[in-house]
């Protein structure tokens, strides 16, 4: 067994929309190129994704969305169709090929599955994938299909296995939890940016679950304007307290790299800081929980030049138990400043003079702290009935 595998292919920079369409999957290549100028990834830990097959996307997507998206991406479809659909909007454009394209980032989650779940490897990531937004029959923000529900309803049928689902993207991981809002062998936990100003207004403290899965849908949105400290506080609570509540075979974690004071599409205030601990206390529940099985995806991420490659970078750096500190590698920096609009960061953490000091600071961190107490309140609640009871 490898410890891990890193899924990468060039041909997922076919998964785009426009020129200047924020959603840029260069972001993977600069990752990827990262990694390799630091002597950090070898060819025999890289896996190549396969093409998700119709059957598998059918799992969660609806048969008729499916052809859309096949029609769409050969020319082939109406307009007024196309925006039932949720593609040909100004998020979601059409692109020629665009189902290939996007059933190859899916096939990447679950050739990322098939190597942990089969004991191939302990860890497996595949940044190309992320793509929490999308429906059963409807593309939404940026995302045609939602590779990590596909992949956890795989995960159910082939290996009948409980997943913990952990959405650490600024934006809600809204077409994940939907999905399985009623499925009590899914838990999902998202940590983002209150709905109030970003899309797509949902994720609030009282999306609990329904039916039988009432109680295993966790969400903690934070104010903006979040800085590290507070930030890390909600996401060490809850990712400990809801992994010792579910106590998960496996964890599929998304990985947004859009928290981050740079974005342009979100209000958060934090640093690469966040970005180091995100992965490491994935795999300490990983190691506690799931003997060590841990799938991780992309996500968001628009400062795709001075943040997501080093975001990135530290989840397969942590899978790797190498360090990410002082300097970027030069060779990385002269290879793509020529290319990049900003000028590209030198070091793999930010400094705090890099950012104004928010005025707000303690209100928002009072704020952030009752949230993450209320998203809580349930399971803090029964630990207190069981001690009760003994």
């Amino acid at each position: 067994m490898k410890e891990n595998i890193f899924i990468y292919s060039p041909l997922f920079q076919q998964y785009k929309f426009s020129q200047d369409h924020p959603f840029n999957q260069l972001r993977v290549e600069l990752t990827y190129d990262l990694l390799k100028k630091m002597n950090a990834l070898s060819d025999d830990e890289l896996a190549a994704p396969r093409m998700a097959t119709d059957e598998e996307l059918a799992l969660v997507h609806d048969k008729k969305y499916i052809e859309a998206v096949k029609k769409a991406g050969a020319g082939e479809l109406d307009q007024k169709e196309a925006m039932n659909y949720g593609i040909g909007t100004e998020d979601t454009p059409i692109f020629p090929g665009m189902h290939d394209a996007a059933a190859l980032l899916v096939g990447g989650t679950l050739a990322a599955v098939e190597h942990v779940m089969e004991g191939k490897s302990k860890r497996a990531l595949n940044l190309g994938g992320g793509l929490h937004h999308g429906f059963r029959g409807k593309a939404s923000g940026f995302c045609i299909y939602n590779d990590s529900s596909v992949a956890i309803k795989y995960i159910q049928k082939k290996y009948q296995a409980k997943v913990l689902y952990i959405d650490t993207d600024a934006h809600h991981g809204d077409g994940v939890q939907w999905t399985f809002y009623d499925d009590p062998s899914v838990c999902t936990l998202s940590i983002h940016e209150t709905g109030r100003y970003l899309f797509p207004g949902t994720g609030n403290v009282t999306e609990r679950g329904a039916g039988q899965g009432y109680g295993y849908s966790f969400n903690i949105p934070l104010d903006a304007f979040t800085e590290d400290e507070s930030w890390m506080d909600a996401y060490r609570q809850s990712i400990r307290e809801v992994a010792a509540f579910f106590k998960p075979d496996v964890i599929l974690t998304q990985n947004g790299a859009d928290a981050h004071f740079y974005d342009p599409l979100t209000h958060f205030a934090t640093t690469t800081a966040i970005f180091k601990e995100i992965p490491k206390l994935a795999q300490e529940i990983a190691d506690e929980y799931c003997g060590g099985k841990w799938i991780a995806v992309g996500g968001g991420g628009y400062d795709i030049w001075r943040v997501v490659p080093r975001a990135w970078a530290m989840i397969w750096l942590q899978m790797k138990d190498l360090p990410a500190e002082g300097n970027l590698p030069p060779e990385w920096i002269e290879h793509w400043q020529s290319k990049a609009p900003v000028t590209l960061p030198y070091f793999w953490h930010d400094s705090k003079d890099d950012y104004k000091a928010i005025p707000r600071k303690l209100e928002i961190e009072e704020k952030n702290a009752q949230t993450t107490a209320k998203a809580l309140f349930p399971i803090r609640q029964n630990k207190a009935k069981d001690r009760h009871s003994l």
